[in-house]
């Protein structure tokens, strides 16, 4: 079967989209950073070089230092999708970073947002 194109696709290409989805609604990049980094475990210069290396989402998040323990408090719909019920475990993470950056753009304090 072959692999979902999401998980092929730069991640520095989506990034941009999240950074705008939040400054949509006034939030900043540093937070967007600051989810991401939580999920990942990444630090910031960690993830600043995934962005220059261009890796994808599946490099992404196969080098992430160490996802937050927290992840299954991560619950509702992203795109018509129960983030808890994603069976495939790398697609799961995609959809918790989508659910967290949602959260923020519509204006959830980050306490809750970082679990």
């Amino acid at each position: 079967m072959p692999k979902h194109r999401i998980f092929t696709t730069a991640f520095a290409k989506v990034y941009p989209l999240y950074v705008r989805k939040a400054e949509l609604k006034n939030r900043t990049r540093e937070e967007v950073d600051q989810i991401i980094c939580w999920l990942t475990g990444y630090t910031q210069l960690e993830f600043e070089a995934q962005i220059e290396q261009q890796s994808d989402f599946e490099t992404f998040f196969v080098q992430a230092p160490a996802i937050h323990p927290n992840v299954s408090l991560i619950k509702g719909v992203v795109c018509g999708v129960r983030v808890e019920d994603v069976e495939d475990p790398l697609m799961q993470k995609i959809r918790y970073l989508d659910k967290l950056i949602d959260e923020l753009a519509k204006g959830k304090a980050m306490e809750k947002i970082l679990r």
